[in-house]
């Protein structure tokens, strides 16, 4: 009897489904060690692995699970070398991080997706609705909206007038995207998240502050992720430019003009102010800072909580404040540690010193 039941299935629900390890390794240019005929229906971490789940293993740290996961196929790197036997089938790929995310990606494209409009939704009657679009309950759609084909927009969503998202998107429950704002195809945007909100823009009078009316939008290209109650804002004037295959994480704040490159990904809590352009495949880790008014090169990595005053050139991996290369870092940082020893010895030095002087005037 299979160990897989539709209570713990790849595809609970409407679908159920179980693979063997041959059908896996054809799905992902695989090599099966052990029983090809063995057969899974959901995922496991390596450690909680369990009877009809697959797991993965490429961090060596994690190797030791290897020879007493209750998994019944684990992913590895081809050149695993085994220190004993195993119970579980493996299926060898070059790289078992990269296999398994393709198998997650398959799963995610055979999950069943919603269609239709809610009676409970408002969508206005000079909004352009594509094909197979499925629209929540309370979710608005403004004047002049467009919504591409097989999009998706969950319950409390609002797509403000003249917006336009195109074929394949997700905007999950709670986003707003305001007025004028341009999604390109197959942007996935989580719950919570703001596009288009005016960028802080106030001029200082004698009496307190005059605001600078934001009359831009948002542009946001194809394939880009944005996490959960991360905010883009609007520009003053032309465009705030997030461009293709950007992620961006939860808690992020792209303020307005600025531009993202291609392909760059940013961790939680990254901060970048006002006009500032961000090349293409850059990595920045959670909580960096970026001053405005800056433009960071492509293929610039910075480790969490750096700060940026000043614009960097392409190609360094750099962290702290201001950024430094990691070697010199973490030097200074151990030396930092040492300072109030330092500054003990430093004055006793001083006080010596001073002593010596003495005795030679007189």
């Amino acid at each position: 009897m299979s160990a897989c039941s539709a209570s713990h299935s790849l595809f609970s629900g409407t679908i159920y489904m179980e693979f063997t390890a041959k059908q896996i390794a054809q799905l992902i240019g695989g090599r099966v060690e052990g029983n090809e005929n063995a057969a899974v229906c959901t995922f496991a971490k390596i450690e909680e692995g369990q009877e009809g789940a697959i797991s993965f293993l490429s961090n060596p740290k994690y190797t030791h699970y290897l020879y007493d996961t209750k998994s019944t196929i684990v992913l590895v790197n081809e050149d695993l070398l085994l220190e004993h036997a195993v119970s579980a089938t493996l299926i060898r790929v070059p790289n078992a991080y990269e296999a398994v995310a393709k198998l997650l990606q398959i799963y995610e494209q055979m999950k069943p997706r919603k269609t239709g409009i809610d009676p409970l939704a408002f969508v206005s009657s000079k909004a352009t609705i594509g094909k197979d679009v499925f629209i929540g309950a309370f979710a608005c759609i403004g004047d002049g909206a467009v919504i591409g084909d097989g999009s998706q927009i969950f319950p409390h969503a609002v797509i403000g007038d003249g917006a336009m998202l195109g074929a394949g998107c997700i905007v999950y429950p709670n986003v707003t995207i305001y007025q004028g704002c341009r999604l390109g195809n197959k942007v996935t945007v989580h719950a919570g998240s703001v596009i288009g909100a005016d960028g802080f823009g106030f001029a200082p009078n004698p009496e307190g502050y005059d605001k600078i009316p934001q009359i831009g939008i948002v542009v946001i290209e194809d394939n880009v992720e944005i996490g959960a109650n991360t905010c883009i804002d609007r520009s003053t004037m032309g465009q705030t430019v997030i461009h293709k295959g950007v992620k961006l994480d939860n808690l992020i704040q792209v303020a307005h003009n600025c531009e993202i490159g291609e392909n760059t990904v940013m961790s939680a809590q990254v901060g970048i102010a006002g006009s500032t352009k961000v090349g293409s495949w850059c990595m920045f880790g959670g909580q960096v800072g970026i001053a405005g008014h800056i433009s960071i090169g492509d293929h610039v990595n910075l480790g969490a909580q750096s700060g940026v005053p000043s614009s960097i050139k392409a190609n360094q991996t750099l962290i702290g404040t201001p950024p430094m290369e990691p070697t010199p870092y973490f030097k200074s940082q151990a030396i930092f540690r040492r300072l109030p020893d330092m500054y003990k010895e430093l004055n006793s030095l001083r006080k010596e010193l001073e002593e010596l002087k003495l005795k030679i005037n007189n």
